[in-house]
C-alpha cells in the first residue's frame, strides 16, 4: 500500500493566489494519487468562500496583510502571525509534509516560514510578471520557482533556485476550438459581426464598465458587437445597455462559449485573464488595476504589449473617446489584429498546470506518470 503523501499548498487572499494552486493540485493528483494536496490560507481571504467547496482539507489562519498606508494597524498582522506560527506548527507536527508550494500573497507567507525553519523543501508559483513582497522574499529560500512570466525572473535573487516558465495554470481550450460562427450566433450576433469581449473580473471593474456604457451612449462602430460581463455587484446598474448588438452579462458561464465568440477583448490586467486570452489567441487591449499591490497588473500589461499581444490603455487615459479611437483603429486594421492574435499565442501555455505537476512529482521523487482522466 501506498503512502499518502500530504502536500502543503500555501496562499491566498486573492482568486489569483489561489485559484492556480487548486489547479496544480489537480493535476498533481491525476497525476500520482497517493499524493493528498492539503491547503493552507488566510481566514479573511477569498479561500474562506471557495475551500469548503472543493475535495481538498485545508486550514485557514488569522492571517493579514502588511498595512503600509495605516501603519498602525499592522498589530493585527502580529497579533495574528503568533497564533497562525502555533496553528501551523501543530498542523506540520500531524502531517509530515515532504514539500509546501507557495502559490503567492500574504496568505502564503506562514506556511512557507515554517518550511524553512522546520527545513522542508519549498516550491513556488509566481504567476505574475511583477512578482509580490512574499514571493520574492521566500525565493531564496526554494528549490524551484514556476513562472507565469519570463519578466519575473529579473525581479528574483538568483541564490540556488531553479527557474521554470511554466506559464500560469489556467483551465486549457479544447483541442477542437469551437466555430466562431455558431459561437457569436449562441449570443445573437451576426457571423459578419466583429465582437469585443469586456470584463474586469469577477467582480467587474468600475471604470472600464462607466467607460463602456459611455461609449455604447456615444455610438459603437457599424458591425461592432459587445459581449459585455459587468461582474454580479454591477450588473443591475448596468443591464438595461443589453439589445441586439450588445449583450449585458453578470458573469461569463462557460467562459470558454465567450472566447470562442469573440475577436479581441478589453480586459483588467490580471494573471490568470490575460493567460486565459493567449491561449485562445485573443487579443487584448488592457487597461490594468491602477490600485494592484506593486502595480503588478501595468507589468502585465506592458510585458503582454512588449510580446506584441496586447496593447496598454492605462486608466488615466480612459474615456469613451479613447476607447472609440482604439476600438475603431484595431477592428479596422486586419494585419495588426492578426499579429496581436499571433503575439497571444507566443505566450500561451494551456498545460501549465500538468507540467508544473511534472515537476513537483521529481522534487518528491515520485515517477512522472500520464495522468489519470
Amino acid at each position: 500500500m501506498t503512502d499518502t503523501l500530504h502536500v502543503i499548498f500555501a496562499g491566498g487572499g486573492t482568486g489569483g493566489h489561489l485559484y492556480p494552486g487548486l489547479a496544480i493540485a489537480r493535476a498533481l493528483v491525476r497525476r500520482d494519487p497517493s499524493v493528498a494536496p492539503y491547503f493552507v490560507g488566510a481566514r479573511r481571504g477569498i479561500e474562506r468562500e471557495v475551500l469548503p467547496h472543493t475535495e481538498f482539507e485545508h486550514t485557514l489562519l488569522d492571517l493579514h496583510p502588511l498595512y503600509r498606508p495605516n501603519v498602525w494597524e499592522n498589530w493585527k498582522t502580529l497579533r495574528g502571525a503568533a497564533s497562525a506560527w502555533i496553528a501551523m506548527t501543530k498542523l506540520g507536527a500531524r502531517l509530515q509534509p515532504p514539500l509546501v508550494v507557495g502559490t503567492g500573497g500574504y496568505a502564503s507567507g506562514m506556511a512557507l516560514a515554517w518550511a524553512f525553519v522546520q527545513r522542508v523543501p519549498i516550491a513556488q508559483h509566481i504567476g505574475d510578471s511583477h512578482p509580490g513582497m512574499t514571493a520574492r522574499w521566500f525565493t531564496r529560500m526554494s528549490r524551484e520557482a514556476y513562472l507565469g512570466f519570463p519578466e519575473a525572473e529579473a525581479y528574483l535573487p538568483h541564490v540556488g533556485t531553479r527557474f521554470h516558465v511554466t506559464g500560469n495554470p489556467i483551465e486549457p481550450p479544447p483541442d477542437i476550438r469551437p466555430d466562431k460562427t455558431a459561437a457569436k450566433a449562441r449570443w445573437g450576433f451576426p457571423a459578419s459581426s466583429c465582437v469585443l469581449l469586456v470584463f474586469g473580473g469577477s467582480q467587474g471593474a468600475r471604470a472600464i464598465n462607466q467607460t463602456v456604457a459611455a461609449w455604447i451612449d456615444r455610438g459603437l462602430p457599424r458591425d461592432l458587437c459587445v459581449l459585455w460581463a459587468t461582474g454580479k455587484g454591477q450588473y443591475d446598474a448596468f443591464k438595461q445597455y443589453d439589445r441586439a448588438d450588445v449583450r449585458v452579462v453578470p458573469y461569463l458561464s462557460p467562459i470558454g462559449d465567450a472566447y470562442a465568440a469573440s475577436d479581441v477583448a478589453f480586459v483588467r490586467g490580471g494573471m490568470m485573464g490575460t493567460s486565459e486570452l493567449c491561449a485562445w489567441g485573443l487579443p487584448m487591449v488592457i487597461c490594468p488595476l491602477p490600485t494592484a499591490a506593486n502595480d503588478h497588473q501595468t507589468s502585465n500589461a506592458l510585458a503582454l504589449e512588449s510580446a506584441g499581444a496586447a496593447i496598454h490603455l492605462p486608466q488615466r487615459e480612459l474615456s469613451a473617446e479613447r476607447l472609440d479611437a482604439v476600438m475603431r483603429q484595431l477592428f479596422g486594421d486586419a494585419a495588426r489584429l492578426s499579429a496581436l492574435t499571433a503575439g497571444a499565442l507566443t505566450r500561451a501555455r494551456p498545460h501549465a498546470a500538468d507540467e508544473i505537476a511534472q515537476h513537483l512529482l521529481r522534487l518528491l521523487e515520485r515517477p512522472v506518470r500520464t495522468p489519470t482522466r
